[in-house]
């Protein structure tokens, strides 16, 4: 169960496909292997008013918070948050060479005690998919 959350700066709709790079990120973590396709969730929200750095407007930032269910290893988790970071730096390339962007990954883990889960995704998924 990842959660992946984008928390960015609104002037960052102009420079980038913000959709886009939702897909891609879920596409990446997919990849890894170390996330069950049936979890993931991958939504992204504006801030609207920031203020950055020396405030200068024309900075912005793309913030990735990514919660999953305890129980992976330090070395297992490691590898898949480098993973998807190094999947939006490389998306955002374009972006980044033309502006002034501010790219992070932090990635916590819920204490399954205190996160209970339900849901019906599964029974709708293709077989294979699962």
């Amino acid at each position: 169960m990842p959660h992946i959350t984008l928390d960015y700066s609104a002037n960052m709709e102009a420079r980038t496909d913000i959709a886009a790079l939702c897909t891609h990120l879920r596409q990446a973590a997919a990849a890894t292997g170390v996330f069950p396709l049936a979890g993931l969730r991958v939504r992204a929200f504006a801030a609207n008013h920031v203020s950055i750095a020396d405030g200068d407007p024309q900075h912005g930032y793309i913030d990735i918070s990514i919660r999953l269910r305890a129980g992976r290893d330090l070395e297992t988790r490691k590898r898949a948050a480098q993973t998807v970071f190094d999947a939006a730096r490389t998306f955002l390339e374009p972006a980044m060479q033309q502006h002034s962007i501010a790219l992070s990954l932090e990635m916590r883990n819920i204490d399954p005690e205190l996160s209970p889960k339900c849901g019906t995704i599964r029974d709708h998924m293709q077989k294979a998919d699962q």
